[in-house]
């Protein structure tokens, strides 16, 4: 699995940072739709918990607001939200599709059903 590093520096002002968080978040997002649609679900998840450690880097930047606020992160986050949604409904999708696998192997299990293995085991 390889490691999407934010950029952070101690020379780079506080609006910069925010600016680059913002092209990371984008950048994660475009990933997790890749590795979501090559089944990958072991590098989705490490991209999910990245992109979540990010928001939490975000939220503590106060310039993170101010530069929501700009035209350059409004069109930015007009083009997030359509590749969230598509995260979104692609991860519900794999989820229930697990959840009928799973079932299905289930379906299968004959714990507790000892008694039919019996009445081969008899002699007669």
């Amino acid at each position: 699995m390889f490691k999407v590093i934010a950029m952070s520096a101690k020379n780079i002002e506080p609006m910069e940072q925010a600016k680059a968080n913002w092209r990371l978040y984008y950048t994660l997002t475009q990933e997790l739709l890749k590795f979501i649609d090559n089944d990958d679900v072991d590098q989705f998840l490490d991209l999910e918990q990245q992109r979540s450690d990010l928001v939490d880097r975000m939220k503590a930047l106060p310039e993170t607001e101010v530069y929501r606020k700009t035209q350059e992160c409004q069109e930015l986050v007009q083009k997030i939200k359509p590749l969230d949604m598509q995260v979104i409904y692609k991860a519900k999708a794999w989820l229930n599709r697990s959840r009928q696998q799973n079932a299905s192997v289930h379906a299968y299990d004959i714990q507790g059903m000892n008694t039919l293995g019996n009445i081969f085991n008899k002699k007669y």
